[in-house]
C-alpha cells in the first residue's frame, strides 16, 4: 500500500509538472502576440485544460494497457516510469527546452517494464490488432505519430498560413490584427482543450494501471470498505482519477512555465495574431484528432512545428533554426534517455529486493 501511495504522489507530481512544463503549448503564441497578458493566458489555458482532461479516456487506455505487457508491471515499475519522466521534465524545463512529457513517460514505462521482465523485449507491444480490428502498440501509436505529427504540424501550418495570407492580402494590417486578436482567444482555448484531452489522460492511464496492478497483486484486498473504490479488476479509468488529474493539470498550468514560453513564443519565430491563430488552430486540430483515436501525441512537437511552419510560410529565414536544432535534439533524446532511466531505476529496485 505504501508503494501505491508513492505512485499516486509521483503521478500527481508528474501531472502538475506536465501542466507547467507544457503550459507553453497552449499559451506561448497568445502571449507573444500580446493578445493576452501572461496571467490572463495562463488562466484561460488552465480553464480549457481542465475541461479537455474530462473529454475521454482513449489515450489513457493506450498508455495503461496498450504499450507494455501488464503482467510484468508492478508498483515499483510504475514508480520508476514516473520518476524518470519527472527527472527529464525538470531537466528540460530548467534548460528551457520544450521536450515531450508524453514521450518521457512512455520511455520511462518501457524501460521500467523491460527491467521488470529481465530484459525480455517481448514485453513491449510493438504492433497489436485488437478484437475491433484497431491497430495498437508502440509502432502505430507512438513511433509513427512521433514522426508524422510534427511533419503534419509543419506542412499544415505553412499551408494554412499561406492561404490566410492570400485571402487577407488586400486587408489593412490593423484590421487583420484586430480580427485575429479576437479569433486567437478561440484558437488558444481550443489549443488548451486539446492539450488537456491528450496530455492529462496519460497520467490517468498510469494511475489506472497502478490500480489494476494493485488489485491483481491483492494490495487492496484487506482495506476498509470505504476504500473499495481503489479495487480495479478491469482496466476502466474511474471518474475520480479523471477529475483529480484534470484539476492537477489545471493547477500546474496556472503555475506557468516561463522558460519554455520564452523559447516557443519569442525566440523561435516572431508572431503576429494571425500567425498565432494559424499555429494554434493547426496544432489543436491535429491533437484533437489524435485524442479521439487514442494516440498519445506529443503536444509539444505539434505546436512547435506548427509555429515553425507558420513562420516558414513567409520565408525559411524567419525561423531561428539554431533554436530549432536544440529543440530537435531534446526530442530525439527523450525516449532513449527516459527509457534508460526507467530501466536503471527499476533495476536498482530489483537489486534492493523490491518487486
Amino acid at each position: 500500500m505504501i508503494f501505491f501511495l508513492l505512485v499516486l504522489l509521483a503521478a500527481f507530481v508528474f501531472e502538475y509538472i506536465n501542466g507547467f512544463h507544457d503550459s507553453a503549448n497552449a499559451i506561448a503564441t497568445v502571449v507573444s502576440t500580446k493578445v493576452l497578458t501572461p496571467r490572463q493566458a495562463i488562466v484561460w489555458a488552465a480553464f480549457w485544460n481542465m475541461f479537455g482532461a474530462l473529454a475521454g479516456t482513449a489515450v489513457a487506455a493506450t498508455i495503461g494497457k496498450g504499450l507494455v505487457d501488464t503482467s510484468v508491471v508492478t508498483m515499483p515499475t510504475v514508480l520508476a516510469a514516473l520518476l524518470s519522466a519527472i527527472i527529464w521534465n525538470l531537466a528540460t524545463w530548467w534548460l528551457g527546452l520544450p521536450s515531450s512529457s508524453s514521450h518521457a513517460l512512455i520511455g520511462g514505462l518501457c524501460g521500467a517494464a523491460l527491467a521488470s521482465a529481465d530484459g525480455r523485449w517481448s514485453v513491449l507491444k510493438w504492433s497489436v490488432v485488437d478484437a475491433q480490428g484497431s491497430h495498437n502498440g508502440l509502432w502505430p501509436k507512438i513511433v509513427l505519430p512521433m514522426v508524422s505529427s510534427p511533419m503534419a504540424g509543419f506542412v499544415i501550418g505553412m499551408i494554412f498560413m499561406f492561404l490566410l495570407t492570400v485571402l487577407l492580402r488586400r486587408a489593412a494590417p490593423r484590421l487583420v490584427s484586430l480580427i485575429f486578436g479576437k479569433a486567437q482567444l478561440l484558437s488558444a482555448g481550443f489549443m488548451g482543450y486539446s492539450h488537456g484531452s491528450n496530455d492529462a489522460q496519460k497520467t490517468m492511464g498510469i494511475i489506472t494501471l497502478a490500480l489494476f496492478t494493485g488489485t491483481q497483486e491483492g494490495v487492496f484486498a484487506h482495506l476498509p470498505g470505504w476504500l473499495s473504490f481503489l479495487q480495479m479488476p478491469e482496466f476502466i479509468v474511474p471518474r475520480w482519477v479523471m477529475v483529480t488529474c484534470a484539476l492537477t493539470m489545471a493547477a500546474g498550468t496556472a503555475a506557468g512555465g516561463w522558460r519554455i514560453i520564452r523559447t516557443m513564443g519569442h525566440k523561435m519565430v516572431k508572431l503576429q495574431p494571425v500567425n498565432g491563430f494559424a499555429a494554434e488552430t493547426t496544432a489543436a486540430l491535429i491533437i484533437h484528432a489524435a485524442s479521439t483515436i487514442g494516440v498519445p501525441l506529443s503536444t509539444t512537437h505539434v505546436i512547435s512545428t506548427s509555429i515553425m511552419g507558420v513562420g516558414a510560410s513567409k520565408r525559411f529565414s524567419a525561423v531561428k533554426w539554431g533554436i530549432v536544432e536544440r529543440i530537435v535534439w531534446a526530442w530525439v533524446l527523450t525516449l532513449p534517455a527516459t527509457g534508460l532511466m526507467g530501466y536503471a531505476l527499476m533495476h536498482l529496485a530489483l537489486l534492493a529486493g523490491l518487486h
